[in-house]
């Protein structure tokens, strides 16, 4: 992909929070570069700030130092260009699959028939047509990640930014939500950020996996995933990968922020 515009850059980022008085240190001279087109996933664990720098490129967060800029331009906030993807969905329970997928559309004033086709065009392209109508309560848990993504393509999002997606889904739906989420990609061309604690999702998903260290949260390494796909978990180079980036984690245990 050496000839693939970058789409996001990030240059020398830091976050620092005030908690109480105290100067808490989330995350230190972070530099990464995402070209249009890769899955890149941000693997660590818990209090590595790999959902700071995620929430950093949302807009959600303001970088305490450095720069961050899609198409070399500085993010200030949040854009349906860049589409948010959480573990709880984050659908509004009062519309059906069809307005939820709908909302953005809708919300930039586009005309009723325009949304309509764009939101079941989505619905389609995630495969749940036979539930249109119905509401997320009435949905599984793989069901409501999928409308929750459809409504981020339809919101023309041009990277897709996902924090832990199928972290609450049993091991069955995970593997194939992963499945699907890898179709959609390859289908879409779209740029996906996303961010894991397990290794074995990095490894199945990713062109790339950063790995991220503790105390307080750097990015450690930045390994190219070079598997054919679809890849196969039982696989020697699978497993030797695994084993490498299972090997820098565990040298990072127990390095969290003071």
């Amino acid at each position: 992909m050496s000839d693939t515009p970058t789409i996001l850059s990030l240059r020398h980022v830091g976050k620092t929070f005030d908690v109480q008085g105290r100067k808490i240190e989330a995350l230190r001279d972070a530099n990464l570069d995402v070209k249009r087109g890769e899955f890149v996933c941000l693997l660590g664990a818990s209090g590595c700030g790999k959902s700071t720098l995620l929430r950093i490129v949302a807009g959600f967060e303001t970088a305490s130092s450095g720069d961050v800029l899609m198409w070399n331009r500085p993010i200030e906030g949040p854009d349906p260009t860049r589409g948010m993807v959480f573990q709880d969905y984050g659908l509004f329970p009062w519309l059906t699959v069809r307005d939820n997928i709908g909302f953005g559309p809708a919300s930039r004033r586009r005309p009723s028939r325009e949304v309509k086709e764009t939101a079941d065009h989505f619905i389609d392209l995630v495969g749940l047509g036979k539930f249109a109508d119905v509401y997320p309560h009435q949905l599984s848990g793989g069901m409501k990640q999928r409308v929750a993504i459809a409504r981020v393509l339809a919101n023309e999002a041009e990277m897709v930014l996902m924090d832990e997606p199928f972290g609450a889904l049993d091991a069955m739906t995970r593997e194939r939500l992963q499945d699907e989420l890898l179709d959609l990609w390859d289908r879409t061309k779209l740029t996906v950020l996303f961010v894991t604690h397990s290794i074995e999702e990095a490894v199945v998903l990713s062109n790339r996996v950063i790995v991220m260290s503790a105390g307080p949260g750097r990015i450690d390494s930045d390994i190219t995933v070079d598997l054919p796909r679809p890849r196969d978990v039982s696989s020697q180079d699978f497993n030797e990968l695994r084993r490498s980036l299972s090997g820098k984690l565990h040298s990072h245990h127990g390095k969290v922020a003071a």
